[in-house]
């Protein structure tokens, strides 16, 4: 898979399972999935891409409910994907920096 070949909501959904690897021990909120997200996580599990899957009953807190890992391809272009997003957020700023007044 390259990065390119990937749309806008493959690569937010991306980012966000990286996020929860990194900052929730690979927890996934459920709430901030939806059908679309659901299906293609359980596709890129299915090729080996990411695991993905529910946390047994008893572990579930709060909203929780799932947890994911990524593979080393998808931990390459989710580093590709922060480099770029951070670029195009560059880009666009609004604000200036106190050396630019």
């Amino acid at each position: 898979m390259k990065l390119e070949e990937m749309n806008r909501d493959e690569r937010s959904l991306l980012l966000f399972l990286e996020s929860c690897t990194v900052d929730q021990g690979g927890r996934v909120d459920s709430r901030r999935m939806n059908k679309e997200d659901f299906d293609l996580a359980k596709k890129w599990a299915d090729s080996g891409f990411v695991e993905f899957g529910r946390v047994v009953h008893a572990d579930i807190f709060r909203s929780l409910s799932h947890w994911c890992q990524l593979s080393e391809e998808a931990w390459k272009l989710a580093h590709e994907e922060r480099i770029a997003r951070s670029k195009r957020l560059w880009e666009k700023r609004n604000w200036k920096k106190t050396r630019e007044d």
